[in-house]
Order: C-alpha cells, then structure tokens, then sequence
C-alpha cells in the first residue's frame, strides 16, 4: 500500500500517450499554482500500462489523457483494473504546449494541470459498438471523398487532352463502355493510355470500397430497431440515421433537446460583448459531419406535403423569404424529434406509409443488388421487406408537431398518454 492510499488525498495523474509508450506524471494538490509533481515515469511500454497502474496509482486518484487515437481503448484498460480515468480534448492542450521547450514528461504535467485548472473540456468516452459504428461511418466518409477524387481526377485528365464527357456519364458503374467511348473521342499514345487505364483502375476499386460500406450500413440499420424507427421520420435515411446513433451514442447524455440541437451545431451563434452584439446562422461549431447530413435531410422535408412540419416550413418562408433559414429551422426540429424518439417516446405503428415503402425499398437496394441479395441476407427480397415491416410495426413512431413549446424536463418513462401530452400524434 503506498503512502497516498493511507493519507487518502486524491492526485492527479497525467498520461502522455504513444502508440507503443506512455509517460505520466503524479501531481499532488488541488489547485495548478500549489501542485507538486511527486514523480515522473518516462517511456513505459503501453503493454504494461494495466501492471503499473495497479501498482502506483490509487483508487482515489483520477486519472487524465489527451485525445489521441488510443486514448479511448487505453480508458478501457484501465477501467478493467478499476483507476478512473478521463480523457481530454486535444485542442486546448495543445496550445498551452510551451514554446521553449517540450517532451514527454513536460507534456504528461501539463496534462494534469490543465485538469486541476477545470478549463479544458473532458470528451465522452463511446462504448465499443458505438466505437465501430463511428470506424464504418468514418470509413465510408473517406471511400466517398475518393471516390469523388478519382472521378474528378479522371474528368480532368480527359479534359486537358480535349475530351469532355457528358455529366451524368457512369464512370465507375460501366467502366467498359467508358473507356470505349473515350478510346474512340481521339487517338491516344500508348503512355496516355496508360495513365487512363490506371485512372479508371483507382476509380473502379475507390467505388467498390465506397458501396461495400454502403451495403454494410444499410444491412446494420435494417437489422437495429432504432435505426430502423429513425428512419421513418421525413428527412432521414439510412446513412442519416446510422450517423446519428454511431456518433451520439448514448442519448442520455443529452438531458433535453436543447442539448442535442447545441450538440450538433444547430443553434444560431452570437457575440454579445459590450455595446457591441452580433447575431449568426449556424455552423462554426458542434458536429459538422452530423449537421450537414440534417440539413440534406431538411430539404427534402418540404416534399413531404402532409406532415406538419412541411407546412409549417412552407409558412415560415413565405414570412421569412430566406430558403436557408427555413431549411436550418427545419433540421433543428428534426433533431427535435430525433431526441424524442431515441430517448423512448412512441406510440405503435398502425400501417407503414408508402413515403417509408419507397424509402426501405431503397435501402434494401444500397444491401445488395436484386441478384445478389438472397445470397447476402439469406432470403428473398420480399421476404425481406416483410420482416423489416414487421419489426417496423413492432417499433417506434413518431410525429413531431411544430408548433409544440417543449419544456427541459426528463424524459419519462412509456406510458400510452405522454404521446399526446408531447404532442407526437
């Protein structure tokens, strides 16, 4: 037993993170001014991270890691050997890195004392299944992003060797009949032939890694009934819906709606300084990856003619007259509801609408292709669609009505009557 476990008083510890190393630092007292570091601990392998913590830390001591790309599986380890530890957000911290000197153990101190300080934000640590929803998010973001690149790298090559080809031309759907539309615009040397070919190579593999990931989210939000619920809200679909559950995680993080819409960057931003004020629209702030995928859904919301929300966004432009605006307001109710329905307020689902038959349709399409369907899922693709409509049924529904002043309070529990006392049917 070590002389903090009889004393009984708390102590930072810093973890500066590496791949294969860690350092950290023991600092002792409460405040940044009057902490002492105790001792340091330099270039300790990571596999003994677990070992050593039991051996000179204790279970009053927090400790504090900066966010870095196994600072979330490290928690973990520790977690499973019982010394708490918490993991901090990297952009503060690094502009306190000093600007004559740094290392390790610098950088492990600084740590524990920009914690006693209270000034740098502590980041919500996801479990593993939200951990891997994120990494397939993320993975078919990056397969998108290339996609776009090879498509757009192609498209200009042939340009600058005065080939233009139409917009819609499918490039990595029917590469074959492509490149023999483009061998026969013009003759090429068998050089510039070749980077073509190596073009469409990249194109053709770019896109195949971009509908892989497709195919596995749309296959995971048809097997989740949350995602599954989710999607019959007008605006989502399935990859909207599959962002929001991987990068939200635990909806109980978010004690009302407020903090979701802040979560996401919904909110307008302002400056209030003075006898100066300013008043912005959003972004700048919050989850941009998530917001952007809102307010794609939003503007399909005015289509939906029936839906409250859809005349309720119709009158705001016509009073308003700024397409933005309304679009915005419209994503900020969307993740209104979205709150609402993760957070368990529902009512059953008498019949599923045709916008949602067309809508799981297309899902089932992002699966697999007609042909190929049977051998993915096991089944064919009406039998399919009748399991999905069951679980649908089985679900959650909800319709948010625009004009409902909701209030901070909890969330309760399911009885039948909160559907109309919250204004979803």
């Amino acid at each position: 037993m070590n002389a903090n476990e009889k004393i009984g008083e708390p102590r930072v510890v810093g973890l500066d993170a590496h791949p294969d190393t860690f350092t950290a630092a023991l600092i002792g007292g409460t405040r940044p001014a009057a902490a002492v570091v105790e001792k340091t601990f330099d270039k300790v392998p990571l596999s003994r991270l677990q070992s050593w913590a039991q051996k000179h830390t204790a279970a009053q001591d927090q400790i504090v890691l900066e966010a870095s790309g196994n600072s979330f599986e490290m928690v973990r380890q520790l977690a499973a050997v019982g010394p708490k530890a918490l993991v901090l957000e990297s952009g503060h911290l690094g502009k306190l890195k000093e600007g004559h000197a740094n290392n390790d153990k610098i950088s492990a101190v600084r740590i524990g004392k920009a914690y006693l300080a209270g000034t740098a934000k502590t980041l919500w640590v996801p479990d593993p299944q939200t951990q891997e929803r994120g990494d397939w998010f993320h993975a078919h973001r990056k397969a998108v992003k290339r996609s776009t690149q090879m498509r757009n790298r192609l498209r200009s090559y042939l340009s600058d060797n005065g080939v233009r080809l139409a917009p819609k031309t499918p490039l990595a759907s029917d590469p074959q009949k492509v490149k023999t539309q483009v061998q026969s615009a013009r003759s090429w040397t068998s050089r510039q032939w070749q980077v073509i070919e190596g073009l469409f190579l990249e194109l053709v593999h770019a896109d195949q890694q971009r509908r892989h990931w497709r195919g596995l989210i749309a296959q995971e939000v048809l097997s989740d009934p949350l995602m599954l619920a989710a999607v019959q809200l007008c605006g989502v679909r399935d990859l909207t819906a599959f962002a929001l559950v991987a990068i939200i995680g635990d909806i109980k993080r978010f004690a009302r709606p407020g903090s979701l819409v802040k979560y996401l960057g919904l909110n307008p931003a302002f400056d209030d300084s003075g006898q100066e004020k300013w008043t912005g629209g959003i972004g700048g702030h919050g989850r941009k990856d998530l917001r952007c995928l809102l307010i794609e859904g939003a503007q399909a919301i005015p289509r939906c003619a029936r839906i409250p929300r859809a005349q309720w966004g119709r009158k705001l432009l016509a009073r308003k007259g700024q397409k933005n605006l309304v679009v915005a307001a419209m994503a900020r109710k969307l993740a209104v509801a979205l709150w609402y329905l993760l957070r368990g307020l529902w009512t059953p689902l008498e019949q599923i609408d045709l916008s949602v038959e067309i809508k799981i349709g297309k899902i089932i399409t992002q699966v697999a292709p007609a042909k190929e369907l049977a051998a993915k899922v096991g089944k064919s693709r009406s039998a399919y669609y009748q399991e999905i409509a069951q679980r649908l049924q089985a679900g959650r529904v909800y319709i948010l009505d625009p004009h409902k002043k909701f209030t901070p309070k909890p969330a309760p529990s399911m009885p039948s009557t909160l559907a109309q006392e919250y204004g979803l049917v």
